[in-house]
C-alpha cells in the first residue's frame, strides 16, 4: 500500500520560515515524481515544486521561485520543501502527490489529476 505523509506545517510570522516532508512509503522513488501543491480556502489547488529523483529534475512555479526549495533523501524515501520568506498568501493546506515518472518534460506536471498518490495534507498559516 503506497501511503504519503506530510509534515511540518504551522503558524509562522510572515517573513519566517518552515521545512515542509513528505515521507513516502510502498513506492520506490526512481520510479516516481513527486510535487508540493497546495490549496488555500475558495481556490484550486496549485502546483508549487516538483522533484523526479529519477533523473534530478526540479521545477518551481513563478509563485514560489526563490524562495522555497525542494529536495528529496532517497534513503529515507523522504522529500522536503524548505520555505523561507514566507508570506501571507502562502497560506494553504499543502500536500505532496506522486506520479508515475516518464521522463522529462513532465508537461502536465502542475496538473493535479495527473497524480495518483496524495497525502493528507498539512496546514500552513502566516500571519501579517
Amino acid at each position: 500500500e503506497v501511503q504519503l505523509v506530510e509534515s511540518g506545517g504551522g503558524l509562522v510570522q510572515a517573513g519566517g520560515s518552515l521545512r515542509l516532508s513528505c515521507a513516502a512509503s510502498g513506492l520506490s522513488f526512481d520510479a516516481y515524481a513527486i510535487a508540493w501543491f497546495r490549496q488555500a480556502p475558495g481556490k484550486e489547488r496549485e502546483g508549487i515544486s516538483y522533484i523526479s529523483s529519477g533523473d534530478g529534475r526540479i521545477s518551481y512555479t513563478n509563485s514560489v521561485q526563490g524562495r522555497f526549495t525542494i529536495s528529496s533523501d532517497n534513503a529515507k524515501n523522504t522529500v522536503y520543501l524548505q520555505m523561507n520568506s514566507l508570506r501571507p498568501e502562502d497560506t494553504a493546506v499543502y500536500y505532496c502527490a506522486a506520479a508515475r515518472w516518464h521522463g522529462w518534460p513532465h508537461i502536465r506536471r502542475w496538473v493535479p489529476t495527473e497524480y495518483e498518490y496524495w497525502g493528507q495534507g498539512t496546514q500552513v498559516t502566516v500571519s501579517s
